[in-house]
């Protein structure tokens, strides 16, 4: 049984009881207001109204102003225009500007009914039509929540198998135990530091980790050779960096760090290897390791040498720039102190199971 509230907006007491009448024997709730002050007083204290039946010419706030009003204060609520034939013009203008639909004096009951009833069913379909855009945009978001924290999940285990897997070149070649962490760490805090955004930093760590894995496909004699290596030997230790490009390319996750290690032994001016790409042919990521990884390098102790200072790497680096190092990198690098390095260095030594593709040993503060 049909119970919709309808405000009657009318100068004229007879045309608004009769139109009370009608609405009352179709069961509706008529509310009745003589002139659009009043009714904008009713939609005000006395709200919602399913519908607003009005006449357009009343003195004061006529129809037009009305329904100017009623947009504001409740926009859903929809509002048919009662007029007088010459006011044809003035009612379809007041469709253009939101009304639902007019009613020509003098109308007939079913006329009244049956535009009441398109009326309320279209207010009905823009209700439900609002509720499941609402629904549907909490379903969205919920669902994009939870794309986001599988694709999260997948990467923290895609990660964790490349941890294995550097842990696992560690263990093959023992001089640069624990060099895949420390360069990562240095790599992402010098990363940070030049205003990466988070989505490049980690790109640029697993390639950093995995620089070396080209090494795996190196034979033992040559890797694990205790002395100097002859020029063969160093031609095939060279193959490393498109060896790891060849393994890692062939997954779409790791696609863009292949890159990194593709280049990682590239030289800034060109003297480097396996392509001798110079300045910006090189990736980014691979120019920021490349100031990580000598800085590591010089720092560790080796079979044939001690570890040197954080000043003499720092010296060496900078004697380089614009040779091996790309300046601007080392500028940034110049403008972190030793002690954030070696903190650095410390956290990665003392957590045996410190994740390089966690960030957590690149959260010392950097400078800017």
């Amino acid at each position: 049984m049909a119970s919709e509230r309808i405000l009657v907006v009318d100068d004229e007491p007879y045309v608004r009881t009769v139109i009370a009448a009608m609405l009352e024997k179709a069961h509706y709730r008529p509310v009745l207001a003589s002139n659009g002050l009043e009714a904008m007083e009713r939609l005000q204290t006395d709200p919602p109204y399913d519908l607003v039946l009005s006449d357009i010419m009343m003195d004061g706030l006529d129809g037009m102003s009305l329904l100017e009003r009623l947009r504001e204060v409740q926009p859903e609520t929809p509002m048919v225009m009662v007029t007088a034939i010459h006011d044809v013009g003035v009612a379809i203008s007041a469709i253009r500007k939101g009304a639902y639909d007019y009613l020509l004096k003098p109308f007939e009951k079913e006329q009244l009914l049956a535009t009441v009833r398109r009326a309320l069913d279209h207010r009905r379909l823009a209700q439900q039509n609002s509720m499941y855009q609402s629904n549907l945009e909490q379903l969205v978001a919920a669902r994009t929540d939870m794309l986001r924290q599988a694709i999260a999940d997948l990467e923290r285990s895609y990660d964790i198998t490349l941890e294995a897997l550097g842990d696992a070149l560690d263990l093959k070649d023992a001089e640069t135990e624990g060099h895949s962490k420390r360069v990562t760490g240095y790599t992402v805090a010098l990363s940070r530091a030049m205003g990466l955004s988070p989505t490049d930093i980690r790109t640029i760590a697993r390639g950093a980790f995995l620089h070396d894995i080209g090494k795996m496909a190196i034979p033992d004699a040559i890797l694990l050779k205790p002395g100097r290596l002859d020029i063969d030997e160093r031609s095939v230790m060279r193959d490393h960096c498109a060896r790891g490009y060849q393994i890692l390319c062939k997954i779409p996750y790791l696609r863009e760090a292949a890159e990194i290690v593709y280049c990682h032994q590239e030289h800034f001016n060109g003297s480097g290897y396996p392509r001798g790409l110079k300045g910006e042919q090189i990736p980014l990521g691979a120019r920021i390791f490349a100031v990580a990884d000598t800085l590591d390098a010089i720092t560790s102790d080796r079979p044939y040498r001690k570890a040197n200072s954080f000043t003499a790497a720092r010296n060496e680096i900078q004697r380089c720039a614009g040779t091996q190092f790309d300046p601007q990198v080392v500028d940034v690098y110049l403008s972190m102190p030793d002690g954030l390095w070696i903190d650095l260095r410390r956290e990665i030594s003392q957590h045996a199971r410190f994740s390089p593709f966690a960030f957590g040993g690149a959260e010392v503060q950097t400078p800017g």
